[in-house]
């Protein structure tokens, strides 16, 4: 079983969550900072919706910050992300074999839904599960467990692909074997990535074999 994370793994999307973050903050006074970013990169939506009410000390509710920033995103996923280099050709030469894939991802269902259509994407995968749904954050083995359990297969089964150190480290920790994927926003993390996963890849292009 082929697990995949969608932001930064299958998509280059995190620019836009830059973005989102960048301009959420600057309406409201704030600068985009290292500490805000550690606070809400690779967690579930609501989540980060709490750090940033804290952070900024808003009045705003967790909902209104949730929805104002679905608004922001929302056209993006639709109309302006595109698939990672080798992407499409690596789903492609997986389903030729007979091998199964699902997406668990920490994006919200609307915007993996209008992604993944938008690509054309959503054919190749048996199961989208969205962390926001499960109400588990990736850094957590258990959602890697459930996502086992869902499909009918062993930990030992699953190769996960993911951008995320905390993700890798997770999946790592259920059991399953993980590959390290290079995205540009989280370049520093990428030597310890090195030593947490499996394997790393710059490209989904340095797995394809025929």
């Amino acid at each position: 079983m082929h697990i995949f994370d969608m932001d930064g793994t299958l998509i280059d999307s995190n620019g836009i969550w830059r973005e989102v973050d960048e301009a959420f903050l600057a309406k409201r006074g704030f600068p985009y900072t290292k500490e805000y970013y550690q606070g809400v990169a690779h967690t579930i939506f609501p989540l980060a919706a709490e750090f940033t009410k804290r952070y900024c000390h808003l009045e705003e509710s967790v909902e209104d910050i949730m929805a104002e920033w679905m608004e922001m995103a929302g056209d993006a996923y639709a109309t302006r992300v595109q698939v990672k280099p080798g992407v499409r050709e690596y789903l492609d030469q997986c389903r030729r074999r007979g091998q199964r894939m699902m997406v668990l991802t920490s994006s919200v269902p609307a915007h993996c839904r209008a992604a993944l259509g938008h690509l054309g994407l959503m054919p190749y995968f048996e199961e989208i599960l969205f962390a926001h749904d499960l109400k588990i954050e990736k850094k957590d083995p258990e959602i890697f467990r459930v996502a086992a359990r869902r499909m009918g297969v062993e930990p030992a089964e699953c190769v996960v692909y993911d951008d995320s150190v905390a993700a890798c480290r997770g999946a790592k920790a259920a059991g399953m074997h993980t590959v390290g994927v290079y995205d540009q926003f989280f370049h520093v993390s990428w030597e310890e990535m090195t030593r947490v996963c499996d394997r790393t890849i710059r490209s989904f292009t340095e797995l394809l074999e025929d």
